[in-house]
């Protein structure tokens, strides 16, 4: 009996991690922070930017590294702490704010990663996390989640392709009465 509920326990966190993973790397990461990421990465200042940052002491990059970090770190705990609250709005408001943030840090990351990996206890701390996240992901619940989250979103953007196509295509009935209302109006405005 005990083995059981270890065992249902040990499925529920599994899930708990998937899910939180899931939801950072799909609707966050994918939806708002990279392109964040890519827009901020085409920019011809960074390239300047880049130059410096190839030149400068491994030591500063760090501690600029970890500042950037415990900010964009502090402004998700805040935010979460806002949800929870009942903040709803401001916290949403604090946690988009930080994403130009977090894509800077991720950027100079990609940019220094040389760098920052001769610190040994950096290089051990981020090999544990990548460990980390390839044990979630070969875990039979994530690979399970992510087959479902891709067949959702195959049915969701097929529903958005049909409603487009019934509702804003140029050959549309819908299109063609909002047409002829705003000429209407127009025609009336005029008079």
């Amino acid at each position: 009996m005990l083995l059981i509920i270890k065992n249902k326990f040990i499925s529920l966190l599994q899930l708990l991690l998937v899910l939180i993973y899931i939801i950072f790397e799909e609707l966050i990461w994918e939806g708002i922070a990279k392109p964040v990421y890519e827009f901020v990465h085409s920019l011809k200042i960074l390239q300047k930017v880049e130059t410096k940052l190839h030149s400068a002491n491994a030591t500063v990059i760090l501690i600029i590294f970890i500042f950037l970090l415990g900010i964009v770190e502090a402004f998700g705990i805040y935010a979460g702490i806002l949800f929870v609250s009942g903040n709803v709005l401001l916290g949403l408001v604090l946690y988009i704010s930080k994403v130009p943030v977090a894509a800077f840090t991720f950027w100079m990351f990609r940019v220094t990663e040389d760098k920052l990996m001769n610190f040994g206890w950096f290089k051990w701390l981020y090999e544990k996390i990548m460990l980390a996240i390839d044990w979630l992901k070969s875990r039979n619940v994530y690979v399970r989640t992510m087959e479902r989250l891709k067949f959702v979103k195959k049915r969701i953007k097929n529903y958005v392709k049909i409603f487009k196509e019934k509702y804003f295509s140029k050959k549309s009935s819908f299109v063609t009465k909002v047409k002829n209302l705003y000429t209407t109006i127009k025609a009336s405005l005029k008079k």
